[in-house]
Order: structure tokens, then C-alpha cells, then sequence
């Protein structure tokens, strides 16, 4: 039953982040190679801006913030063990910092977009990612550099080995949420114009609209979800450490489950993801016994890279609409339209 749970809490934050992804590169048409940033930055609003807030609150003292993170986490734990009401706290107000900040660094981030193309837009970003990682990662004042900071456990009170599966129903709870959200606004008016603009942005413009403040709404929005799934998994971890927020994991990996689903597809992304989530779970359990079946001459560490950088070109090559392709978005009106042009068919037939 573990491997269930770890399935499902993985699954459940690379959803959310891809489908974070699918709205900006999938509807938006923007590639944001970057989408490790808002990751990112949803874990420095825990263990960067909370833990600050809450050894502010306690008068807790400490060296540097390794230190006091450390002394915080023990006086937060035993709080919330005998109270649940304020780890639920604790977790809801993680949640809505690692939402506000990241939409506010998505819409700052997004603003080169102005004066740059698709190409040179996604290096742009993917640079801008890699700059605020290195910091993340070298300045111990932010989060505690390569050594990391501590953060209370919001599950303090359930501690033991069946955490992992609370924590899973969490976790797949807030990607419901983020799934209906999504599904609500790519179906609207603004998700029909971030198609349009997304196959050609003249004519957006000539129909009146700002193509820049589309896309500051659109990396805001994906930027914040994000960061909501970086805020979960620096919660599931209880430790903040910038090195668990690399490119690879959380910027390529939803840009292959993406791409494997059918991009413009949220649907399409969330099958994307679990088949993604499968096959990298078995493939890190099992890829010892994979090196000495097939005889590898190379470390077993890099064969999942290598099989995914490999399925990646296959789904780019053969496969590039992904699992479910897009569909067009059928509004309410265009219902009854096409529901009127079928029965007055079947009409006709009679």
C-alpha cells in the first residue's frame, strides 16, 4: 500500500506543476523553461518567509536562520501535536504566501516577453530560473543555502509511518482544486483568447486586446500554482533545501508530461503525469536490477535520464498532439448551435 501513496503524492505535485505548465506553454504559448522558478519560490515562502514569521512570533533566538529554523520546528511540533487546528493553519497560510508570491514573481518575470520572441523568451527565463536557484543555493541568509532550513511539520500530529498517506490525500485534494480551477478558465472567454493568442497574436491585437497583460495574467496564474506545489512538497519534506529544486525535476519532467498528454489538454496532462509518475517510481526502484539485466557500462543513476530524454524525442518525433490531443473548447452557445444543426439533420433524413 506504500507504493500507492508514493504514486499518488507524486503524482499529485507533478500534476500540479504540469498543469501549471499546460496553462502558460499549452493555451498561453509561452515557454517557460523557468517553471522551476515558481517551484522554488513557493519553497522559499515556507522556509524563507514562514519560518521567519514564526520565529519572529515566538522570540525565538538563533545563530542564523539554520539555527533558529532548528528551534522553531521542535516548539511549532509540539504545538501542533496537541493542537491539529493549527498545523490546518499553519498549512492554509503556507499555502496562500506560496500563492501570492509566486504570482507576483511570475508577473515580474514575464515582463521580458515584451521585447523578446518564443526562443529567446524561453532562454530568458530558463537563465532568470537559474540565477535566482544559484543564489537560493550558495546565500545561507535565504534558506539556509546547501545546508537547508527546518520547517514544522503542519502533521505533527499524526507522526509515524502512515503520514505519507494523509498527506497524499492532501495533496491530491489542493490538485482537485487546481484541476477545477483551471478547467473553469481554460473553458472561459479568457482561455479561448489565450488560444488565439497562442496561434496569433496580430490578430489579438487587432481585435483590441493587450497581448502583454494576457500573458502577465497567464504566468501570475501558472506562477501561483506552482509555487503551491513547491510550498507542498518543502511541507511533506518538513526541510527547505534549495538542491531539491533542480531544472531537471521540476521544469523538463513537466515539459515531458505535458508534451506525453497533449499540451492545450489538461485531461491529456494529468494522464501524462501518471503515466510519467509509474514508470520513474518502478524505474528508481528497480533500475539497479535493470543494469544487470541488460548489462549497462554506465552508472544505473543515469538511465532514467537517459530513457526519459529518449521518450521525450520519441513523443516529439511520432507522437507530438500526445496522448489526448486538443480538442476545440465547445461554449454553451455553440452547443445549442450544433445540437440544432443535428436535429434539423436527422430532420431532413426522416
Amino acid at each position: 500500500m506504500e507504493i500507492i501513496a508514493v504514486i499518488a503524492l507524486w503524482f499529485g505535485l507533478y500534476a500540479i506543476v504540469s498543469l501549471s505548465l499546460n496553462l502558460e506553454y499549452g493555451y498561453a504559448g509561452i515557454p517557460n523553461f523557468g517553471r522551476a522558478l515558481a517551484v522554488l519560490i513557493g519553497a522559499i515562502s515556507v522556509g524563507g518567509i514562514l519560518n521567519r514569521i514564526l520565529i519572529f512570533y515566538f522570540g525565538v533566538k538563533g545563530v542564523n536562520i539554520i539555527d533558529a529554523s532548528g528551534k522553531v520546528k521542535t516548539l511549532v511540533n509540539g504545538i501542533i501535536a496537541n493542537d491539529p487546528l493549527f498545523g490546518l493553519f499553519l498549512l492554509v497560510t503556507s499555502l496562500i504566501i506560496a500563492g501570492v508570491v509566486g504570482a507576483l514573481t511570475g508577473a515580474l518575470f514575464i515582463l521580458p516577453s515584451a521585447k523578446l520572441r518564443e526562443d529567446y523568451l524561453a532562454i530568458t527565463l530558463l537563465a532568470i530560473s537559474e540565477v535566482v536557484f544559484m543564489i537560493s543555493n550558495y546565500d545561507v541568509d535565504i534558506i539556509g543555502g546547501y545546508y537547508g532550513v527546518s520547517i514544522p511539520d503542519v502533521l505533527a500530529f499524526y507522526a509515524g509511518e502512515e503520514r505519507i498517506y494523509l498527506f497524499s490525500l492532501i495533496v491530491l485534494f489542493i490538485l482537485a482544486l487546481v484541476y477545477i480551477f483551471l478547467e473553469k478558465i481554460t473553458n472561459s472567454p479568457f482561455g479561448r483568447i489565450l488560444r488565439a493568442m497562442r496561434e496569433n497574436e496580430d490578430v489579438v491585437k487587432a481585435f483590441g486586446k493587450d497581448v502583454m497583460i494576457l500573458r502577465i495574467k497567464a504566468a501570475a496564474i501558472g506562477s501561483a500554482i506552482a509555487s503551491i506545489a513547491g510550498a507542498l512538497y518543502s511541507l511533506y519534506s518538513v526541510n527547505v533545501i534549495a538542491s531539491s529544486f533542480a531544472r531537471v525535476e521540476w521544469t523538463f519532467y513537466p515539459f515531458l508530461m505535458v508534451l506525453l498528454g497533449g499540451a492545450g489538454n489538461n485531461k491529456g496532462v494529468l494522464a501524462g503525469t501518471l503515466t510519467f509518475v509509474v514508470v520513474k517510481i518502478f524505474l528508481t526502484m528497480y533500475k539497479h536490477e535493470l543494469r544487470e539485466l541488460l548489462h549497462l557500462p554506465f552508472e544505473a543513476v543515469w538511465l532514467e535520464y537517459m530513457m526519459f530524454g529518449i521518450l521525450m524525442y520519441l513523443v516529439l518525433l511520432y507522437k507530438p498532439e500526445g496522448i489526448f490531443k486538443e480538442k476545440p473548447i465547445f461554449t454553451k452557445p455553440l452547443r445549442y448551435v450544433v445540437a440544432k444543426f443535428r436535429s434539423s439533420s436527422e430532420s431532413e433524413e426522416i
